[in-house]
């Protein structure tokens, strides 16, 4: 299995597999694994707000994915409204540098990537990176 260095990029990766191509299966779902059904509320009350769950953080940082699954990434997108997003922090507007890539060293574990979509919320070295990777940046 595969192991990733940045774990905001393997969000991003999550969000591909688990929540766009649905191959990544079953899907997360912190309600499920609070066992509640107002995770705002929930979130809130537990002090939470505009921060990783930690039971959320922990499946996802456990969570490993397949080298052959990986290979079949050749899109990412990156918003600040993923359902990944929302299933970690369900309060968390976007507004800050919460899930903001700090490296692409990941990059290698996606053999086949050929287009990142948002990729204006990389600074402009990660940009870069991308690009002397023959990967398209939008």
């Amino acid at each position: 299995m595969t192991a990733f260095t940045d774990f905001n990029f393997k969000l991003i990766v999550v969000e591909q597999l688990m929540y766009t191509d649905k191959t990544l299966t079953p899907a997360f779902r912190i309600a499920d694994v609070l066992g509640v059904t107002d995770t705002w509320e929930h979130t809130y009350r537990r002090g939470l707000a505009h921060q990783v769950v930690p039971e959320a953080r922990g499946y996802f940082e456990s969570l490993e994915i397949d080298a052959g699954l990986l290979a079949t990434v050749e899109k990412l997108v990156m918003d600040g409204g993923l359902q990944v997003y929302q299933e970690c922090s369900p309060i968390w507007d976007g507004e800050d540098e919460l899930y903001d890539v700090s490296s692409l060293d990941d990059l290698a574990l996606l053999p086949n990537l050929r287009r990142v979509v948002g990729s204006e919320f990389l600074g402009p070295r990660l940009r870069e990176v991308l690009r002397s990777r023959g990967v398209a940046a939008d």
